[in-house]
């Protein structure tokens, strides 16, 4: 009988998903691409939780938001192309074996199957969460090989990146990104160069949770 509550804690023991996220981080920078393993995952499910509890959420929501957060890259095991769509059906029969009920485990492949920024969008809070999460991070110690940073564009602007910061304002009614970026490694108009599409996906987000989207660098607000 599907009635199990699955919680974050008990998916990270999983077997099955400590190695799908493993091998996603293996193949990834295989082909140069910055980490996205364990810190990743963990990282993206803090933050979809801590999103849908500022904003008063039911535990029961941000609880499949962190566990959606947490599954969202996994499908780059098998290509990063359409890595959503193969990830929400990767997650979809890992979370029937673990006996989660059947609605709510719609709503974390709808979440993971709609969290990219080429062809994905919004359709739920849950999934709102997680685009922001995901999106939001922006960091230097997700680049693997320093060498690249010369060559590399969006090794050098992750490389640039020495903190980020997603803040929940519920009274305001924002949320805001708050980069901090080494103008020595990158300029500010790299970040958009290769961001924009995530930035407008993240706006959407935030629209879909009836707040507002900013973007903060070195404290000036751009967005």
């Amino acid at each position: 009988m599907l009635n199990k509550i699955v919680t974050i804690e008990e998916l990270k023991k999983n077997p099955q998903v400590k190695s799908l996220i493993a091998k996603t981080d293996e193949y990834l920078g295989v082909i140069g691409y910055t980490e996205h393993g364990e810190r990743h995952a963990t990282l993206s499910a803090n933050i979809a939780y801590n999103i849908m509890q500022r904003l008063k959420k039911s535990e029961r929501e941000a609880n499949l938001a962190a566990i959606s957060a947490y599954l969202h890259d996994i499908g780059n095991v098998i290509n990063r192309d359409y890595h959503a769509q193969t990830g929400a059906i990767i997650a979809y029969n890992i979370l029937l074996d673990m006996r989660m009920p059947i609605d709510d485990v719609m709503e974390v492949v709808a979440a993971i199957g709609n969290h990219d920024e080429k062809n994905g969008q919004p359709i739920s809070d849950i999934c709102a969460a997680v685009i922001l999460a995901d999106k939001s991070d922006v960091h230097f110690s997700r680049v693997r090989n320093l060498e690249m940073i010369r060559l590399d564009i969006h090794d050098r602007v992750n490389y640039a990146a020495k903190s980020s910061f997603l803040r929940v304002d519920p009274e305001k009614k924002t949320i805001s990104l708050e980069i901090k970026i080494d103008t020595s490694v990158s300029q500010v108009m790299e970040y958009f160069e290769i961001f924009l599409s995530r930035m407008v996906v993240c706006r959407r987000a935030a629209e879909f949770l009836k707040m507002k989207f900013e973007l903060e660098i070195n404290g000036q607000r751009l967005l």
